[in-house]
């Protein structure tokens, strides 16, 4: 963490130094040119049928960005949470050699699934991401062989674009870790993405992890592999996105494998533009943490969402979720997003 702070106490010193050297006299407007500061705060309410009952109101997210422009190729990015527990998302520095080449060093998003890779103030659901994309990139901590990691770790990544923009790629090599913490093993993830733009309303998209995890803590779903241990962790997705003016479409099939256990899960969800404020939501959400058990569970979400101010919005959503091993569960939200 303090290697962080240091790297970016010195890219933006970089910052002054260039806008002293390029505009003396005028430091501030260089400054509003070359930094920019945003940021989004989600607040609501959760009441939760399922053992333990949830009832109470709550700060979901306080998100605050940095970037910082040091040269025309040359930039930095700086992300971090405010609510419940204040952590750093992102610190990373890249440097743009061509339009088909880019290389990013730091802590950033995995590029795996379509999903994981959008931003809670712009996805449709208020939970932001399905059960497969949750677990399967270690979302919110739900297999805890993997734990808590917000979908992000330390690494390096190539990316670019080719043939005009008709092709995206991602190549990266990460810790595998998580944030904010040390690699725990000698070995390294791949991780790879491909985005095709057949159409201009339509993405098709590949994305893979090939590596080894070890383990943070013992799962039920995977009992034989112990605290502290190397295992098997792979992952890959298939999926889509579709936007048209009334209409936006996105699904993904993933899959993974942790030692000797395979799990797979697949959604599509929906928002369909009714009035120029107004959209309907709607999502199917399957996971299936063991195939060979068929602990599955699917997500069945509907709700509204109003735009009252550009990048502000109100949410309500109902989710109905049949368990195969457990009780089935409603889930009441509603969320106030306010963003500049």
């Amino acid at each position: 963490m303090r290697k962080f702070f240091l790297l970016y106490i010195l890219l933006f010193n970089l910052l002054i130094i260039k806008a002293q050297e390029s505009c003396p006299n005028n430091l501030l407007n260089t400054f509003k040119e070359r930094i920019k500061l945003l940021g989004y705060v989600q607040v609501g309410y959760t009441y939760n049928d399922a053992t333990p009952k949830t009832n109470n109101f709550d700060i979901k997210r306080a998100i605050l960005v940095a970037g910082g422009q040091i040269t025309d190729r040359w930039s930095c990015a700086f992300m971090y949470s405010l609510a419940n527990k204040p952590e750093l998302l992102e610190a990373y520095t890249e440097y743009r050699l061509l339009p088909q080449l880019n290389i990013r060093i730091g802590q950033f998003k995995t590029m795996y699934t379509l999903e994981s890779q959008l931003s809670p103030c712009v996805t449709e659901l208020i939970n932001c991401t399905s059960q497969a994309v949750s677990y399967l990139a270690g979302i919110n901590g739900s297999d805890p062989l993997y734990g808590f990691t917000t979908g992000r770790d330390m690494g390096l990544l190539l990316y670019g674009n080719l043939c005009n923009n008709m092709f995206d790629y991602h190549l990266g090599i990460m810790n595998g870790q998580g944030i904010n913490l040390r690699d725990r093993n000698a070995q390294k993830d791949i991780v790879g993405s491909l985005s095709i733009y057949p159409l201009k309303w339509l993405v098709v998209n590949g994305s893979f992890i090939k590596g080894k995890g070890c383990a943070k803590a013992t799962s039920t779903v995977n009992p034989d592999i112990e605290i502290g241990e190397n295992y098997r962790r792979d992952r890959w997705s298939i999926g889509a996105t579709m936007k048209t003016k009334p209409l936006e479409i996105r699904t993904e099939y993933l899959a993974g494998i942790d030692g000797e256990i395979r799990s797979r899960g697949y959604y599509l969800t929906a928002s369909v533009h009714v009035l120029p404020k107004f959209d309907i939501i709607a999502s199917y959400d399957y996971f299936d943490k063991n195939k060979e058990e068929s602990l599955h569970q699917i997500n069945y979400v509907t709700g509204i969402q109003y735009w009252f101010y550009p990048q502000c919005r109100m949410q309500l959503q109902y989710t109905y979720s049949n368990q195969k091993a457990g009780s089935d569960a409603s889930l009441l939200q509603a969320q106030l997003q306010v963003r500049f």
